[in-house]
């Protein structure tokens, strides 16, 4: 692997040689520019839980376990200030635990880095790290897989929610607690 601090300064080299073509060449060659386009990925209820369920409610490149999202939006609804919740997830207004604890589908290989955009590329991770690796690869964060988890050692408390929504039927009326009591029930139910 070329070390692209020396690439750079190969570059700066030809240039105090006047010579830009050189140098022009040196980084098409050796350090190309390609363009990055976020293009903004949606996925169901239904797949997020698949994936989660599959990696053990795991973070993928931690081995930290972490905790489907509706629990934590129990304990916002419960206890608004002691456990505040954003909907953009506002840092000074939301509790830490949603960025460390949230899991949310990474693709190993983005794909702005020619990754695909399905299940084999897919991973759990926490939403802090899925902000931190953005668009860079595992090898250039020094990162690695981690083996996936076993739901029977740690199901992110998918089993709690049911069971607490089942207990307060009243809750479960709410949106959006209706729809992930509806999507756990199923995914439960199809293990």
């Amino acid at each position: 692997m070329i070390e692209k601090a020396g690439l750079i300064a190969d570059v700066c080299n030809a240039l105090t040689k006047n010579n830009a073509e050189e140098a022009r060449a040196i980084i098409e060659k050796g350090y190309p520019f390609s363009s990055i386009t976020n293009n903004e990925r949606r996925y169901t209820e239904e797949q997020k839980l698949r994936v989660y369920m599959q990696d053990g409610f795991i973070d993928r490149y931690s081995g930290q376990r972490l905790i489907y999202t509706p629990v934590l939006r129990v304990l916002s609804h419960l206890y608004p200030t002691e456990f505040p919740y954003h909907p953009n997830w506002k840092m000074s207004a939301c509790h830490i635990a949603y960025w460390e604890l949230t899991p949310t589908i990474d693709h190993v290989v983005p794909i702005v880095r020619g990754g695909v955009d399905d299940a084999k590329n897919w991973v759990t991770t926490s939403m802090l790290r899925n902000a931190a690796k953005a668009n860079w690869t595992i090898e250039e964060l020094a990162w690695r897989l981690v083996s996936a988890g076993d739901l029977r050692d740690w199901d992110g408390l998918l089993h709690w929610f049911v069971g607490f929504m089942e207990a307060h039927g009243e809750m479960k009326k709410l949106p959006p607690f209706r729809n992930w009591y509806r999507v756990a029930k199923r995914a439960i139910a199809s293990k």
